[in-house]
């Protein structure tokens, strides 16, 4: 099974990241180009994909996704930033994601759809997911060690390590049912 991760500049949030664009000179700030990250992932990935993003954005990216098979997940922050007039807080973030491994046994321990965990701090990049959440997105999917899993913004690489960590560890990874 080959499936793809997408954490890209946020909506709106493109001035958070230098307002840098992609090698395509698209900006983020657009929809079309959210639009064309999504039909990306339905044409590359149809084993399947995730996609993370903000509350802001979930109405507008859904309008985007297939009618049949999408789901949307949450990473509750346990530890999240207070900004002056925003109350209630956002602590949480939703993540897109088609397929992946959906059937599985009853003697698989149950995968929620929300994980939680701290943000992470001082990664030198806007955004930068924890381990833990990367965890959870393997069990999302339901990868096996044999799997590929594409990044498609590795900013600060915790991707690719906590996968490579998971490929080398296998079924010391999964918790005990």
């Amino acid at each position: 099974m080959r499936v793809a991760y997408a954490d890209p500049p946020y909506f709106g949030c493109c001035g958070l990241y230098g307002h840098e664009h992609g090698a395509d000179g698209r900006c983020w700030n657009d929809e079309e180009t959210h639009a064309a990250l999504i039909q990306r992932l339905c044409r590359e990935f149809p084993d399947g994909w995730a996609l993370s993003c903000h509350v802001p954005s979930l109405r507008m990216l859904l309008e985007h996704c297939p009618d049949d098979g999408v789901r949307i997940g949450a990473w509750v922050k346990s530890f999240a930033v207070f900004k002056p007039h925003v109350n209630p807080a956002y602590a949480w973030e939703p993540v897109i994601w088609m397929g992946g491994r959906s059937k599985r046994g009853r003697d698989e321990a149950t995968v929620r759809d929300w994980c939680r965990a701290a943000i992470t701090l001082e990664k030198g990049l806007v955004g930068a997911k924890p381990e833990a959440f990367v965890r959870w997105l393997i069990d999302l999917m339901g990868l096996r060690e044999d799997d590929e899993l594409v990044d498609l913004f590795p900013g600060s690489g915790v991707v690719r390590r906590t996968w490579e960590a998971f490929r080398r560890q296998g079924e010391l990874w999964k918790p005990a049912i």
